[in-house]
């Protein structure tokens, strides 16, 4: 027994050796030796089922997933070991951080959506510190998707249950755009847009809220409230010439749809002047 207990010590000190000198090699810009240590660290695991090796299996297969994706950009092999991780280590630590980095993999580089969405609500039964912005990215998705409900909806949960986060005006905002790729729910939309103005006057995404809520008032035929809107816009768009452009388009069409008699008293009652 005492035997078993120093072989059992001595491998788990391998363990850590072989962990250390993975990040080593990580730190001097040498992945492939640094995916050779968190080999030999794994095989040092073989038939341990310690609680002590799970935490090194967890931090071994999680350096090796990040080797792959952040220093080869091997992004189907760093796939295949996130997933080892999830399989082998579901409560770690680690499979936290995992999943949010496999979803970044399979979003951007194989643009599996659905299979980032799944990742990521994986991590939120977690609960983790960063769920705000977890919530705001699987709402995200959800509109890259074209899933405009589901959108709006993950959106509006984000801002409900985030109320204090620094993520809740770009939940409305997103909420806004989602709900305005809906016919019939525009006149929502421009709820939306108004409250996010109201209630975050100081946001960056304000004037963009405003440029869109003017876009929705003018579609719905109220082209003076559009230009009153973006008018005020102005201020603080980052692109002014913009807003600028669409006000002088909307004025002329104005112009040129409007007839001559209204505001004109004279030609309104003047019935000897043969009317165009």
């Amino acid at each position: 027994a005492a035997l078993l207990v120093w072989v059992a010590s001595c491998r788990k000190s391998d363990v850590s050796q072989h962990l250390a000198a993975a990040k080593m090699a990580v730190f001097e810009k040498k992945p492939e030796e640094a995916l050779r240590e968190y080999r030999l660290a794994i095989e040092a695991l073989d038939k341990d089922t310690s609680p002590q090796s799970v935490v090194y299996r967890a931090r071994a297969l999680r350096g090796a997933a990040d080797t792959y994706y952040l220093e080869l950009r091997d992004f189907r092999r760093a796939v295949q070991v996130y997933r080892e991780l999830i399989q082998q280590c579901p409560e770690a630590p680690e499979t936290l951080e995992g999943r949010i980095h496999l979803a970044d993999v399979l979003e951007r580089e194989f643009r599996d959506l659905r299979g980032a969405i799944a990742e990521l609500t994986a991590a939120l039964a977690r609960n983790p510190p960063q769920s705000a912005e977890i919530s705001f990215r699987v709402a995200e998705l959800y509109f890259e998707l074209a899933d405009y409900q589901q959108c709006e909806l993950e959106a509006a949960k984000m801002a409900d249950k985030f109320e204090t986060s620094a993520y809740v005006d770009d939940a409305l905002f997103l909420r806004g755009q989602a709900l305005a790729m809906v016919d019939e729910r525009k006149a929502d939309a421009q709820r939306v847009y108004q409250y996010l103005i109201e209630r975050f006057p100081e946001s960056e995404l304000t004037p963009h809220a405003m440029f869109e809520l003017g876009k929705l008032r003018a579609d719905a035929g109220d082209e003076e409230k559009a230009i009153e809107i973006w008018v005020e816009a102005i201020k603080r768009h980052p692109q002014p010439s913009v807003v600028q452009s669409v006000i002088a388009r909307v004025r002329k069409q104005l112009i040129a749809t409007t007839p001559s008699q209204i505001g004109n008293a004279a030609k309104a009652f003047d019935r000897d002047v043969p009317q165009p």
